[in-house]
């Protein structure tokens, strides 16, 4: 059985508000989740697939790899409920495992295409009811939980989006996590590891541009949604690795003295030369910090695996 949960109806009025929010703001910003429309759905699925970026193709590894594990530690499971689904691949695999049993399984995720292509990827699967939730994290874990069954929930944050998160909101948001679940309950975390720099910066920043169309379809999502007039060419990609802070950042950087108009958030805009609009952080963790984070939020963490710089974490509510 599946059903779709559309919780986004004002979207475009969220955008534009995040939009005058941002860009009125020192520095300059725009919320990352606004990257998942249609073709950053599908620039995002391609990055997965560049040789620089291992993050989603380490993951399944691990994934695959213990997945009969994860299933045998966490008893009778009824729910799975997976933040950020994407395309449904993550949590296909998880599902595959076997003598799982009847389950629903929840997919959260703000991009309705994302959401159709998971769909399509379990609908395969016996004994799944499948319900999609249109809607932001936290939305859609409080409806995902509503529903839960009798037994055990277990929520998937996967694809190091933790690492979207400054550390006090991703405590919060850990935190937060933590109280929704029932004793029983537990989480599986994947979050990226710190690296070398030039292979970081490679992920973010690939020879064949690709990160670069994701980054500045933002600016073509709000002269399309907005009635903006961003000039692409008048902008670049740039990533740069803050070591102090442990994160990779993105920016969108004016390349010349520039004026921008955005009649749907009512905002009007001078950028000088060199001025940027960050975009997104992506904060790279030790190990021994994935755990700590986990601990400080009230996990209890139960097995973590390694592999080619990257960290998936069983953690339960005691």
């Amino acid at each position: 059985m599946n059903a779709l949960i559309n919780l986004g109806e004002e979207a475009r009025l969220g955008f534009a508000r995040d939009v005058r929010r941002g860009l009125s703001s020192s520095p300059r910003s725009l919320p990352a989740r606004y990257f998942y429309d249609a073709l950053g759905s599908l620039l995002f699925e391609a990055i997965c697939r560049l040789p620089w970026y291992r993050i989603t193709r380490v993951e399944q590894e691990l994934l695959a790899r213990h997945a009969g594990e994860i299933f045998g530690r966490l008893g009778r499971l009824t729910t799975v409920v997976e933040l950020g689904s994407g395309n449904g691949e993550k949590i296909a695999t998880r599902l595959a495992a076997p003598a799982r049993g009847p389950m629903a399984a929840h997919l959260v995720d703000v991009s309705p295409n994302a959401l159709t292509a998971a769909t399509r990827a379990l609908n395969g699967l016996p004994d799944l009811t499948l319900v999609a939730h249109c809607a932001t994290y936290e939305i859609g874990l409080t409806s995902a939980l509503a529903d839960a069954q009798d037994g055990h929930s277990l929520v998937l944050f996967l694809g190091s989006n933790i690492g979207n998160f400054d550390p006090p909101n991703a405590d919060a948001f850990l935190r937060g996590l933590r109280s929704a679940l029932n004793r029983g309950g537990a989480l599986l975390l994947g979050a990226d590891l710190v690296k070398p720099e030039r292979e970081l910066l490679l992920a973010y920043d690939d020879p064949l541009g690709v990160t670069a169309a994701f980054n500045k379809n933002l600016l073509v999502r709000a002269n399309r949604d907005l009635h903006a007039d961003f000039d692409l060419d008048g902008f670049a990609h740039r990533a740069i690795w803050n070591h102090q802070a442990s994160r990779v950042e993105m920016h969108l950087v004016s390349l010349c003295r520039q004026r921008v108009r955005i009649p749907a958030a009512r905002l009007e805009i001078e950028f000088q030369p060199g001025e940027a609009i960050w975009t997104e952080s992506s904060y790279k963790y030790r190990s021994d910090e994935v755990l700590a984070m986990l601990d400080r939020a009230g996990f209890a963490a139960l097995n973590q695996w390694t592999a080619d710089g990257f960290a998936l974490t069983l953690a339960a509510v005691t």
